[in-house]
């Protein structure tokens, strides 16, 4: 206990040079936790919402779908298999058919994807009770920024055409019933959504479907033929690349943060030894090794991570805790140029492994250079260091 009772002393005895190595310590805490909550919750809500307004547990695709190559949506439709029919009456499956089409509105051209959903479906976020058929026009539900796009609003009649499952062209109107407001652009922009039977009728693709979204609690993807069960980790893959290459962008400052840190408590340690040349000769001409001396020393740098980490605390916690009851605020114009369900806040989510881990980083990596310097002593003599000499 002599050293770590030693250590704890010299460090509080050097006073404003202690301090000003723990503040910036500190900074590199507080900064590499906040950076990385914010990812977290970024990636936590972008999940959150495209899982509860378009993924549910996963989905079924028709063999020939490929949302990202619109000549596949032509042909990406199939009769929804019997094994996933039970479901879908039960609620716990919604059968989504996609069709090509343009909208005509106030005269322009503009090409849309036509979706159909069951009006009474829970299992999706989205207010698809305003597509229950009426008397006369056809109900439709756009997003606000088809809206912004098209310059619909609630209540208007617009014309859209398609081709149907025989290669017919058809036009028909369609009301506008309804205009949602979702994180999610990608069941939004160039998207209307329309009554499901309606829509196979429409087609001429009766019974059929192009994608089947599974309830979160499913269980195990059952196999079927011509239908491929795609997961979250599949479906959500582009959000975690996204994460992952902010995080490893984000180590660049991470480095550079943790460099001048570690410059200081280098230069730190190495002034220290130079210093107190002369009680190291007596503490070694009084019996202690020098593997005792090197400890001592060793565990003076890495006291710096706890200086640091009660000095990040003091500003760090206040800090964070707003950040995280608070959030960060975007515009609607900003979170919809990221392209990812992002809300008007993302709040930083901060966890005990994220914060252990990285006081657990930081005091490895100060440790390892307090005791660099300090394996200078392994080569001093008794004699020379009471000198005042160094070699």
């Amino acid at each position: 206990m002599i050293i770590p009772k030693l250590a704890i002393r010299n460090m509080l005895g050097a006073g404003a040079k202690t301090w000003l190595n723990a503040a910036v310590l500190s900074m590199a805490f507080v900064v590499i936790i906040g950076v990385q909550g914010f990812y977290l919750g970024f990636d936590e809500e972008v999940s959150r919402s495209m899982i509860a307004a378009e993924y549910g547990g996963g989905q079924y695709w028709v063999g020939s779908y490929d949302p990202f190559d619109p000549f596949t949506i032509v042909d990406a439709h199939a009769a929804v298999p019997a094994p996933l029919r039970p479901a879908i009456e039960a609620g716990r499956a919604v059968p989504i058919l996609i069709v090509q089409g343009t909208l005509y509105p106030q005269g322009r051209v503009f090409p849309a994807l036509l979706k159909g959903i069951d009006p009474l479906q829970k299992l999706l976020a989205l207010p698809a009770e305003v597509l229950k058929p009426g008397d006369h026009e056809v109900p439709a539900l756009i997003g606000q920024r088809m809206a912004r796009a098209t310059g619909l609003k609630e209540g208007d009649v617009v014309t859209v055409r398609w081709r149907d499952a025989r290669g017919t062209f058809d036009a028909r109107e369609i009301l506008i019933t309804g205009i949602m407001t979702t994180t999610d652009g990608s069941i939004d922009e160039g998207q209307v959504w329309l009554p499901l039977e309606t829509l196979r009728e429409m087609a001429v693709m009766p019974s059929q479907a192009t994608i089947v979204v599974t309830a979160p609690d499913s269980g195990p993807a059952a196999v079927l033929a011509g239908w491929t069960f795609k997961s979250l980790d599949f479906l959500l893959q582009d959000i975690k690349a996204l994460i992952k290459g902010k995080t490893v962008g984000a180590s660049i400052l991470y480095a550079i943060l943790l460099f001048l840190a570690m410059l200081a408590v280098f230069n730190t340690q190495l002034l220290s030894i130079w210093r107190r040349r002369k009680e190291i000769g007596t503490m070694m001409a009084m019996g202690v090794t020098r593997g005792r001396v090197i400890a001592l020393f060793t565990f003076e740098g890495g006291l710096n991570t706890v200086f640091a980490a009660l000095a990040g605390a003091l500003y760090g916690i206040p800090l964070l805790s707003y950040l995280a009851s608070h959030g960060f605020s975007f515009s609607a114009k900003q979170s919809d140029s990221f392209g990812f369900a992002i809300g008007e806040k993302i709040f930083p989510v901060y966890s005990a492994a994220l914060v252990f881990g990285t006081t657990f980083l930081v005091f490895l990596i100060t440790t390892a250079v307090s005791y660099l310097p300090s394996r200078k002593i392994a080569k001093l003599k008794p004699t020379d260091a009471l000198r005042g000499r160094m070699s």
